[in-house]
């Protein structure tokens, strides 16, 4: 499987999620030629902390959040963004109120018939 392909994230386990986190933090920790140490520091962290992380191990989710600040990984957050959604039901209210003609307005009403 190459890294363009479509994962099932629903189908791993949470022990092989984190996992997959922890090597995504080493990954681009080793990309950017940084050591644990250094890392660590800047976030805030024991190195110890990082080490767990990236071994897939339970930590904090703001030490999470702190390393990815860190690597410049903040990126990442793009999907847990909120949009806002208009409800069908809003959307098929608003469908029903909306124009669908338009009237002259320079034109004279419309008269009774003389019978």
């Amino acid at each position: 499987m190459n890294e363009f392909s479509y994962q099932k994230w629903e189908t791993m386990t949470d022990k092989g999620l984190v996992i997959t986190i922890g090597a995504f933090v080493r990954q681009h920790r080793l990309n950017q030629n940084r050591t644990q140490l250094e890392v660590a520091t800047a976030a805030g962290l024991s190195r110890s902390t990082l080490s767990l992380m990236e071994g897939g191990e339970q930590i904090a989710l703001i030490s999470l959040v702190q390393v990815l600040r860190v690597l410049d990984l903040l990126y990442v957050m793009d999907v847990f963004r909120v949009k806002a959604e208009v409800s069908p039901i809003a959307y098929a209210k608003f469908q029903k109120d909306k124009r669908k003609r338009a009237r002259n307005q320079d034109a004279d009403p419309p008269t009774e018939p003389e019978w």
